[in-house]
């Protein structure tokens, strides 16, 4: 048997930690690590690099021929992680960036998931990354919220149907944290708001949690305490009550930070 994980969106930021952190043990023992991103490249001898875009449909069946090759293949762990956001209103948005986060941001883990669970059983994993922009739908962030909410529910609702067999599902909520995902346009803005509302994520730490919180099963990880209470605001609260407080701590965080400006 090959035990294996599939890494998606490996080569930078979470992704790259979750592909060390692996190599190093932190999901126990591994033949496999398949490494897939755009611009894949071997960091580990039992790393498998994967050059692929998934948002060309090639790229699945790619993935699903050579797991048919592999040895005794069982796939002991899926990340979902690959993702971007263009940030900003969606009538202003080019449309291939619309249509390419829908692929990437939701097809791709169905069609992942959907062609490694037949190589899965009892006591593989799956971790979805999904985003504190799931609870609630935010404006500038318009496709990627509705995607990452997407991830979400898919993620809970196939924990539910898979437990039965041994197999659980991670949605992953952290904050933005510093890594490529903030290099597109408009980013900058949106970070500064974001971080002058919540700081930023340590990379390292959201993936050692998301890892420990797929090893044992469970179906939701928020790695940082603040957005654990938005997440129960969120669902409890008027969308609109919530909207606007959301907002006016935004502007609390952008009057303190030109304060600090000389």
């Amino acid at each position: 048997m090959t035990n294996i994980a599939i890494v998606t969106g490996a080569s930078s930021g979470l992704g790259a930690k979750i592909v060390q952190q692996l190599a190093e043990g932190a999901f126990g023992p591994l033949d496999q690590i398949w490494s897939v991103s755009r611009r894949a490249e071997r960091t580990s001898p039992r790393v498998r690099p994967f050059a692929l875009d998934l948002t060309d449909p090639v790229s699945f069946d790619v993935l699903e021929r050579s797991l048919s090759e592999a040895p005794g293949a069982r796939v002991a762990l899926l990340v979902n992680n690959a993702g971007f956001g263009t940030f900003g209103d969606f009538a202003d948005m080019p449309a291939a960036d619309n249509a390419n986060m829908v692929r990437l941001l939701m097809l791709a883990p169905v069609e992942l998931t959907y062609r490694t669970l037949p190589y899965m059983a009892a006591g593989s994993r799956i971790l979805n990354v999904a985003s504190v922009a799931a609870f609630m739908p935010q404006p500038g962030l318009a496709t990627y919220s509705a995607a990452k909410r997407f991830v979400l529910d898919f993620s809970r609702a196939l924990d539910a149907e898979l437990g039965s067999v041994g197999i659980h599902v991670t949605a992953l909520c952290p904050k933005f944290m510093r890594t490529g995902f903030l290099d597109h346009a408009g980013a900058d803005d949106v970070a500064a708001d974001m971080a002058g509302l919540t700081g930023f994520e340590d990379v390292e730490r959201v993936a050692r949690l998301a890892l420990g919180a797929a090893r044992e099963g469970r179906a939701l990880c928020i790695p940082s305490a603040d957005m654990r209470a938005f997440y129960v605001a969120a669902k409890l609260l008027p969308y609109p009550l919530v909207l606007n407080l959301e907002r006016a701590l935004m502007n609390l965080g952008e009057m303190r930070g030109s304060k600090r400006v000389p």
